[in-house]
């Protein structure tokens, strides 16, 4: 299987199965010398683990991260870091009687397809878990763009047709309900749709937003390597993730260019602003020193205990309710998961921005 493998500079090579001994992953090309524990990784995972409201999935796990390269007393090496999680809750007979046909909404008939085999056991490696070694990957890209005052805040913007309403905008809320909404009051009324849809054996699908803020301008390529190209491949990549805008994004077909363009100024420090930002802080493939915003669309929950109709290899038609432990919805714990994509695209295209300039070079290397 190739496609494992993200970055240019800063790589990122994920590996294991839902249901394997483990997940992890390999990041080659981070700087020697970062301050790094397993402290660092561990609190971004125990915002994606499983089990931690009514609205995730039951599966206990602990998702405890073993770093086993590229540090040393407490620092990087510029090295490989590998780092691991072993899976301790799998129940794979809950997924047994899959092996026989293809869950609606799900990976198991494309994999087939494409490898004339799968491993049917909570999806082996389209199954969500391996978003942990992204979360693991991210904490360090992080780490690197806090120490650049580059910050990236994800939340729950619409969940079910329910949208946060930005005069009750509080950051701090984010964190302080299940759905990662910065809306108290949104946040109530999506819970009570979602124990409604429970009770009903179905899922919920959603909207998150996110914002960067602190990204230099001059970031990104103008052709094949745009920056939101490049947000756009990370963010896509999540299996959950059927929707990518950036700035105004859909929403352009409906204005004029007299609306949507950015106009210029300077302020009295003689600093570059745009008086609004339609275009989400990028302009050609490259970063124009603004906030940068853009949403991804997260679907309901394939697995739902509702009658559904498919198909089995005996090539009959049937009717199917999925049984084992599953998220109502996706769209809180993927919040997590989509920082951590931005977090690695972003250093890997801060990395490969380091020589677009000879005069940056020489800066660097004649000392």
């Amino acid at each position: 299987m190739s496609g494992s493998v993200y970055g240019t500079m800063f790589r990122v090579s994920t590996w294991g199965e839902s249901h394997g001994k483990g997940v992890g992953v390999v990041v080659d090309g981070c700087p020697a010398g970062l301050p790094l524990c397993e402290e660092d990784i561990q609190k971004y995972l125990d915002r994606r683990k499983p089990g931690q409201s009514k609205f995730a999935t039951p599966r206990k796990e602990e998702d405890e991260v073993e770093i086993l390269s590229g540090v040393f007393e407490g620092r990087t090496t510029g090295t490989p870091i590998s780092m691991m999680v072993y899976n301790k809750s799998q129940r794979s007979s809950d997924y047994s009687e899959i092996a026989s046909y293809y869950r609606p909404g799900h990976a198991d008939y494309t994999f087939d397809e494409k490898y004339g085999f799968r491993d049917y056991r909570g999806g082996g490696r389209s199954s969500a878990r391996e978003t942990i070694a992204r979360v693991a990957a991210g904490a360090i890209a992080r780490k690197i763009l806090e120490t650049l005052g580059v910050d990236i805040l994800a939340y729950s913007r619409k969940i079910g047709g329910i949208e946060i309403a930005d005069e009750r905008f509080e950051r701090d809320e984010i964190l302080n309900n299940p759905l990662c909404m910065p809306d108290a009051q949104a946040a109530a009324q999506v819970e009570a749709l979602l124990e409604e849809k429970m009770r009903e054996h179905d899922s919920v699908g959603g909207l998150i937003e996110c914002r960067i803020n602190g990204m230099p301008a001059g970031v990104g390529e103008p052709v094949f390597e745009k920056l939101n190209a490049n947000l756009g491949k990370a963010v896509m990549s999540i299996g959950a993730v059927k929707g990518f805008e950036i700035g105004d994004g859909f929403a352009v077909a409906d204005t004029f260019g007299s609306i949507n363009n950015d106009e210029f100024y300077y302020d009295e420090d003689g600093n570059v602003k745009k008086n609004s930002n339609h275009g989400g802080g990028i302009y050609g493939g490259i970063s124009d020193g603004s906030e940068i915003i853009f949403r991804a669309a997260i679907k309901p929950t394939p697995s739902i205990a509702k009658l559904q109709k498919t198909i089995n290899k005996s090539g009959e038609n049937i009717e199917v309710s999925i049984k084992g432990r599953h998220d109502p919805i996706i769209v809180p714990r993927a919040v997590v998961v989509v920082e951590s994509m931005v977090a690695i695209a972003l250093v890997d295209m801060l990395f490969v921005s380091m020589t677009s300039r000879m005069d940056d070079v020489v800066r660097f290397f004649k000392k």
